[in-house]
């Protein structure tokens, strides 16, 4: 029998993610409740995560207690039992949410990236890995469905950096590639120490939007190759996190005097666009994946379940629930 998710671990989770992601809490309402709550649960622990590196000052302490954490989830036990159930149910690889622990020891090391490149491997772990795992809650585990979500991971990260600059740097903290700084003539040290904007540091921000539009792109190919019930939520997800950066580089750029938000109108439109627009081809789904995330896609991936494969399964999963629930409730089937 596969492990259940309570409805109180399920509430808790919820709540935390309506207090800490406004954006990611909007385009979850749009999720089918199968995939809703037990991606509560995910984020609840992804959220935990981040903040048990933060609050302990990046100790290697903080991400042994979190690999300690998965070690009793991926063993079915009583104090993980939520995160356990989910791991179990959805069949997540370990490699995945331990690719976004290695993420946040890089973050404990306060590392910085040289290159580009460098910042991809970075961001497929703290947001590809998260894009992967969400797509197997959804029940795709086609390679091209893992690639162009991670796509979608990488590019929510890239918008997310852009947004903080100013914020993370007040912090000690930089992400952007050191040689895009060097190229436009930004010195990433004095920057750090008294974060200022200028037309050059702009040039970088709208430089690392670009890529991150490219990859919302990609990203819109795959939405096709989803569950029809998990559509909406997802190509909300594009739109709500694409708009932030489109938000900074309307600002041209600084994310240093403030922070870029998204007013509630606007994100009620996208909203509304995600559930009326037509759902993006598939011309691009196929597309290789970043070379930052294949190993992500090689661990979750099964390529033998079509899109219709996985909707008839999760269909066939849904009524064989209902009927358990009706049975032990003793009702007529």
């Amino acid at each position: 029998m596969r492990p259940e998710l309570r409805a109180a671990d399920v509430t808790a989770c919820r709540a935390v993610l309506r207090r800490n992601s406004r954006t990611f809490h909007a385009a979850s309402l749009l999720l089918p409740r199968r995939v809703r709550e037990p991606a509560s649960v995910l984020y609840r622990f992804c959220r935990d995560a981040d903040d048990a590196v933060d609050l302990h000052g990046g100790r290697a302490a903080a991400i042994d207690a979190l690999r300690a954490r998965l070690d009793l989830a991926y063993a079915g036990a009583d104090e993980e039992r939520a995160l356990g159930a989910v791991l179990a149910r959805h069949e997540i690889p370990r490699h995945l949410p331990e690719m976004l622990l290695e993420g946040l020891a890089w973050d404990a090391e306060g590392r910085r990236y040289a290159r580009f490149e460098d910042l991809l491997d970075y961001a497929a772990r703290v947001a590809a890995a998260v894009g992967a795992m969400m797509t197997l809650l959804m029940g795709a585990r086609s390679s091209a469905a893992l690639a162009r979500a991670c796509d979608l991971g990488v590019a929510m990260q890239l918008s997310n950096i852009a947004r903080d600059v100013g914020e993370d740097a007040r912090a000690g903290r930089l992400y952007l590639p050191l040689r895009w700084l060097h190229e436009a003539g930004v010195d990433a040290d004095a920057f750090v120490a008294r974060p200022r904007f200028d037309a050059a540091l702009g040039t970088v921000v709208l430089r690392l939007l670009a890529q991150a539009d490219a990859l919302y792109a990609r990203a819109a190919a795959g939405i096709a190759l989803l569950p029809l019930d998990c559509r909406p939520g997802i190509q909300a997800a594009r739109l709500l996190y694409a708009a932030i950066g489109h938000e900074v580089a309307r600002r041209g750029g600084d994310s240093v005097a403030g922070r870029a938000v998204v007013a509630p109108w606007r994100k009620a439109a996208l909203l509304a666009r995600a559930v009326a627009s037509p759902w993006p081809g598939v011309a691009a789904a196929h597309a290789p994946p970043l070379a930052a995330t294949r190993t992500l896609v090689d661990a979750g991936a099964r390529d033998d379940l079509s899109p219709g494969a996985v909707d008839f399964v999760l269909t066939l999963f849904d009524r064989l629930e209902r009927r358990d629930r009706l049975q032990a409730a003793g009702a007529p089937r």
